[in-house]
């Protein structure tokens, strides 16, 4: 995905790593203890491609798990993946997590996909038995109220250590290809929670009146994400908007010309038209504005709503606030309408992870073609668009005040995952996901987004599944399907997740 250069990047994950073995092994079995720290470094070195990683070494005593617990909390990690290298008991892994209490994956990952049963020795067996103690340790962890989840399949070295009897090179074997996706998607799910640890999300306005779902409290937020809700006035902004000089106008002007086309007039619609000269000017200053709102609150997010009294100042402001929302959102700033924080916080999701996130609810269904019509009168992720996104001039907002620019736009056609952030009844954050496919099905000119989608049902079957989930009307919109990678973040996040 074509990313812009965003104002606040994601955060990279911290990731504790440490591999077990056995002490009474060593002085039996020369070379299995190096051998066992040469996988572990592999590991190292390739799950640095996605996070920061904090590798302890090995494991092979209680009083060293004790030590390792200590270790990763000194170094503030998110997640900590246990190398099940060799046969270890229980009693040192337990330590470690009893200490150090963030998520555990334990990586059961057989160096080589099938032994040398003629020529191995002790020895030998002992550095492919990783899968012998999981068991062992999943008991232990169970009884100690210990979340954990496994990786299970092959290393996938690139060579054989010189010490082997058989052959481990394995890095294309389907067996290795699925452990390292999944342990890439762990360690970018964990940067997804400690950078929502360090976000703050700006609430301008207030909610849309009367859309209940969307209702959220703001302590609850922070409480299961950690992110902190920054409330801000439209006198801020209107501050800010005051001290636009030319020069900064000009420049926005020459950054929307860059990214979207210049609509003429709707061969359809009468409201919506080529946006006039005053309008993308306006837009342009708003937008110069709400950047600066931005950087001047440190936001990583914003979710928005304001329709003022008739011809007031603040309804002469929001109706700017598509264009420069858009552009916010396309540089890692994700913009939600309507005062829906908790789509915010899906949209963020989703940009952390590089996969867009554009704001949408449904618009329409095509029965003939078997198609869900998703998107919204704006912002948009110009990142995942096909083509340029256009731009129209609204001469009425439908359902609100004023008028303005609006942005007309589709997701590229290709796989697509819609992720709804929703609340239950006690109170807790829930994650609905699906997975389909964008099509190049026609849209209306109305200078809204819209893209259609087609799930894996028929829309009916597919709408009587997502309504039972009772989701908040709005949902973040990624390019290609993620819905293993983002279950694991709503397992980090201590989250329920359903994927339809």
């Amino acid at each position: 995905m074509a990313r812009l250069t965003p104002i606040k990047p994601a955060k990279r994950a911290r990731v504790g790593l440490y591999t077990i073995g056995l002490q009474a092994y060593w002085n039996q079995f020369p070379g299995l203890r190096e051998r066992l720290i040469e996988y572990g470094r592999y590991l190292e070195q390739r799950m640095s491609q996605y996070g920061e990683v904090f590798n302890y070494g090995l494991v092979d005593a209680e009083g060293e798990g004790r030590k390792a617990g200590e270790w990763f909390n000194a170094r503030n990690v998110d997640l900590v993946f246990c190398h099940s290298g060799t046969y270890c008991t229980s009693s040192a892994v337990l330590p470690v997590h009893q200490i150090c209490k963030v998520p555990v994956v334990v990586l059961n990952l057989q160096p080589a996909a099938r032994i040398d049963y003629d020529r191995t020795t002790t020895g030998e067996w002992l550095s492919h038995c990783g899968a012998c103690p999981v068991p062992e340790i999943a008991n232990a962890f169970q009884r100690a109220n210990i979340p954990f989840r496994v990786v299970n399949g092959l290393l996938g070295l690139d060579y054989t250590p010189a010490i082997s009897l058989t052959n481990e090179h394995t890095r294309e074997r389907k067996e290795a290809i699925r452990a390292w996706l999944s342990i890439e998607e762990w360690i970018r799910a964990a940067s997804v929670s400690r950078t929502l640890r360090h976000s703050r999300f700006g609430f301008l306005g207030n909610t849309y009146s009367g859309m209940l779902d969307m209702y959220s409290d703001f302590t609850m937020i922070q409480a299961q994400t950690g992110l902190h809700v920054e409330v801000l006035e439209m006198c801020d902004l209107a501050r800010l908007f005051r001290e636009v000089t030319d020069a900064e106008v000009k420049e926005k002007l020459a950054e929307v010309h860059e990214m979207f086309e210049i609509s003429g007039d709707s061969p359809s619609d009468p409201i919506a038209k080529k946006p006039t000269a005053e309008q993308m000017e306006w837009s342009c200053r708003v937008a110069a504005a709400q950047e600066k709102l931005v950087r001047e609150y440190d936001l990583d997010a914003l979710t928005y709503y304001y329709h003022g009294a008739p011809d007031s100042e603040y309804e002469k402001l929001q109706g700017g606030f598509i264009v420069g929302h858009s552009l916010l959102t396309a540089r890692g700033i994700p913009c939600s309408g309507e005062g829906d924080l908790k789509t915010a916080v899906a949209m963020k999701i989703c940009d952390i992870l590089g996969i867009g996130g554009s704001f949408s609810e449904i618009v329409v269904v095509d029965y003939d073609a078997e198609t869900i019509l998703l998107g919204h009168d704006g912002p948009f992720h110009i990142a995942i668009s096909a083509g340029k996104p256009i731009l129209r001039g609204m001469g009425l907002y439908h359902g609100k005040q004023g008028t303005g620019v609006s942005v007309e736009a589709k997701v590229k056609t290709g796989p697509v995952t819609t992720l709804n952030v929703t609340q239950t009844g006690d109170g807790r954050l829930k994650m609905i996901i699906s997975e389909g496919e964008s099509t190049d099905g026609p849209i209306m000119k109305i200078g809204n987004t819209q893209t259609p989608v087609k799930f894996r049902k028929h829309p009916d079957e597919y709408m009587e599944q997502w309504f039972r989930e009772a989701p908040t009307h709005h949902c973040a919109m990624a390019v290609g399907h993620h819905a293993g990678l983002l279950e694991k973040v709503a397992e980090l996040l201590g989250c329920q997740s359903v994927t339809l």
